[in-house]
């Protein structure tokens, strides 16, 4: 893992897309954990879902920095540099309850 993150400039205060991973909640899959872009507010499941998408979503529009989601969770993530962050000054707020459709 990279020492630090060339991005951190472009972290935006974003609007989340939706309460839950965007496209599970289209299609009723499950998740385990939420991941919002920190550049559009795409919300997407983490790595340790079966979609993936919040990974999808960077491959698919190259914007590189994560925030951990449900609840906001106070640290960030960089693709590209393989960076984790502190977050905690300055996380994205849930907007309601989060679905769970995954047993934790």
């Amino acid at each position: 893992m990279k020492a630090s993150c060339s991005h951190l400039d472009g972290i935006r205060e974003v609007t989340p897309s939706a309460a839950g991973c965007e496209e599970c909640l289209k299609t009723g899959s499950p998740w385990v954990h939420l991941r919002i872009c920190r550049t559009c507010g795409h919300v997407g499941c983490c790595d340790d879902s079966p979609n993936r998408h919040a990974t999808k979503h960077y491959r698919a529009t190259g914007h590189p920095i994560i925030e951990g989601y449900d609840p906001p969770e106070g640290w960030g993530w960089c693709y590209v540099d393989e960076a984790m962050f502190d977050l905690s000054d300055r996380k994205t707020p849930h907007p309601g309850p989060i679905p769970r459709y995954v047993d934790e």
